[in-house]
Parts: structure tokens; C-alpha cells; sequence
């Protein structure tokens, strides 16, 4: 069993068209996470992550749980798992951990990424086929629904590239479904360079399938020492499908964020991280509840730090 706890806080600066956004400005504390993974046999393992920081909506324990599930793998190509689990969406960005990004698309932003279901995965060689079943990320959209997502995500590395791609079909209402083709590519040019390309596309019924509802997201990341990473980030967001089927990238929406930032380890044996960035958005968002704005300026400097607790 080992046991984790994961911080990071940030003093920040936001400015919309000139003008301060005092909520999201100043010193803030933006994870507190703890850890639990383990193996009970050679057969059995465990993961939990709970956020320490979030609210419980509803008193409901578990919606600050980012994850909490069990795996059995009766050998070394068959994996089944169940319990609350990272909802099966393609693309680099989406996979990383939210403690390790600064600032993304406005998709990353908006998708409720965690549900409950069972997932199976197949392993041959440096590839890996998952398929899910989960509860939809928009079920908390609606009072009393029962939506469900269809997630099938194909990992793996050959040579310089790592794919993380994904064919999706979410629930977004009762009975309603839109499909999510996401193409995550990695590619490791040597031991200090590596650059992320992600294509993501979005389409349901009664609008074009492709290129009318999608994102794009790119980064760029440098460690000319151990101690340092240099990066860079852009994406973008588009919808123009005139249809309300996507709940988080809203019809008529088309805004671009580009940025860099710093990363420095001062201690060798530990996982201490000081960082600094700053990005700027520009462009439309009809999200009522849009992180990224038009003509939006975001820095900050802060610290994550991350401590093994116990480990047995």
C-alpha cells in the first residue's frame, strides 16, 4: 500500500479586456489530493484519489472523489475494473493530471471527467485496447436522469510516437447521443523534447460529422537540464453546428488560447515543483459558465508539491 498527498498554490493574476477579475485573482489554493493505491494479491489492486479541497454537492461524499475503483487481471494481457474511473476520452491534454496543467482548451475546462462504470482492457505488446461503459459525464446536468457513455480508447507506443486515441458515444440527454473522435499523439524526439498534438471532433444528428464541432490542442515541452522544463501551449475551440447538442463547447463558440511557462525541481529526491505562465485567450465563448474570455490575460507563480506519506 502506498499512500500520497499531492498540494499546489498559486498567486495568480486574471484580466479581462483590461480589467481585473478579482475572483480568480490573488493567492489560491488549487489542489489538495490524497492518495491511497495498492495490491491486496498479484491478482487484485486498488486505486483511490480524493480531493481533499472540493466540495461535496448534495452531502454526497464521493463527488469530490476523482477516482475509486478495483482491477482484477487474471494475467498479464486481461485487465477488468470497476468503481468510479477517468471517463475513456482520447487526447493527451485530457489525460493528464489537473495538478500538472495550467491552462487548456475550453473543453479540458467543462467535461466533467470522472463517472462510475466498468471498463476491460487487452493488452498485446506496447498496445492496449480499452472499452467502458460508465455513467455519462452529463447525467448531473439534468435531475434524476440516466445517461450512459460508450468509450472504446486505444493506447500505445511505437518508436518516437504514442497514440492515445478514442471513439466515444455520450449520452448528453435522455436518449440523445454525440459522439466524440479524439486522436491524441505524443512524440518523444529524444530525452529533452517532446511535442503533443490532439484532434478532437464532436458530432450528433442533424449536423455536419466532421469539422463543424472540434478542438485542437498542441504542446511543446523542453528540459534542457533535470532541474528545468520550458513550455508551450495552445488550443482551440470551435463550434459552429447550430445544433445545443454539446453541452461544454456551445454553438457559435470559436476561441483560441496560446501561452508558456516554466518549470523548476529545486530538491533532486523529491517532488517539489516551482512554476510560472502566462497565457492570453481571445475570440468568442457562448458559454454561459466560460472559463476562457475574449482578450483574457492569465499569469501566475506557484508551488505543487507532492509527498509519499507511507509506502509499504
Amino acid at each position: 500500500v502506498r499512500v500520497d498527498l499531492e498540494a499546489r498554490g498559486d498567486y495568480q493574476r486574471d484580466y479581462v479586456d483590461g480589467k481585473a477579475v478579482r475572483d480568480s485573482s490573488g493567492f489560491k489554493g488549487q489542489f489538495l489530493n490524497l492518495r491511497v493505491k495498492g495490491r491486496i494479491t498479484p491478482h487484485w489492486a486498488y486505486d483511490f484519489r480524493h480531493r481533499l479541497n472540493q466540495t461535496n454537492f448534495d452531502s454526497n461524499f464521493f463527488d469530490a472523489t476523482d477516482w475509486l475503483f478495483i482491477d482484477y487481471s487474471p494475467n498479464e494481457r486481461w485487465t477488468l475494473s470497476g468503481g468510479k474511473q477517468v471517463v475513456a476520452i482520447g487526447g493527451w491534454e485530457y489525460d493528464r493530471a489537473p495538478i500538472d496543467l495550467y491552462f487548456c482548451s475550453e473543453f479540458w475546462n467543462q467535461v466533467p471527467c470522472y463517472a462510475w462504470g466498468a471498463s476491460v482492457m487487452h493488452k498485446c505488446g506496447s498496445d492496449a485496447l480499452t472499452f467502458q461503459f460508465c455513467q455519462s459525464p452529463f447525467q448531473g446536468y439534468y435531475k434524476g436522469a440516466d445517461l450512459y457513455a460508450y468509450n472504446l480508447v486505444w493506447t500505445g507506443r511505437h518508436g518516437v510516437w504514442s497514440p492515445l486515441w478514442s471513439a466515444n458515444m455520450v449520452e448528453w440527454a435522455q436518449g440523445r447521443f454525440i459522439n466524440y473522435i479524439a486522436l491524441g499523439n505524443a512524440f518523444d524526439l529524444g530525452p529533452k523534447l517532446r511535442v503533443e498534438f490532439d484532434l478532437m471532433n464532436r458530432a450528433a444528428g442533424h449536423q455536419r460529422f466532421l469539422l463543424s464541432d472540434w478542438s485542437v490542442m498542441g504542446e511543446m515541452a523542453c528540459r534542457p537540464c533535470r532541474a528545468v522544463n520550458v513550455f508551450a501551449h495552445a488550443s482551440y475551440d470551435h463550434n459552429s453546428s447550430h445544433t445545443d447538442a454539446d453541452l461544454l463547447v456551445r454553438d457559435g463558440t470559436a476561441i483560441t488560447r496560446v501561452g508558456a511557462g516554466v518549470e523548476f525541481y529545486p530538491v533532486r529526491k523529491f517532488d517539489i515543483r516551482l512554476h510560472a505562465y502566462y497565457c492570453y485567450s481571445w475570440g468568442t465563448n457562448t458559454n454561459p459558465e466560460a472559463i476562457m474570455r475574449d482578450r483574457q490575460h492569465l499569469a501566475a507563480v506557484g508551488i505543487t508539491w507532492k509527498v509519499k506519506v507511507f509506502d509499504r
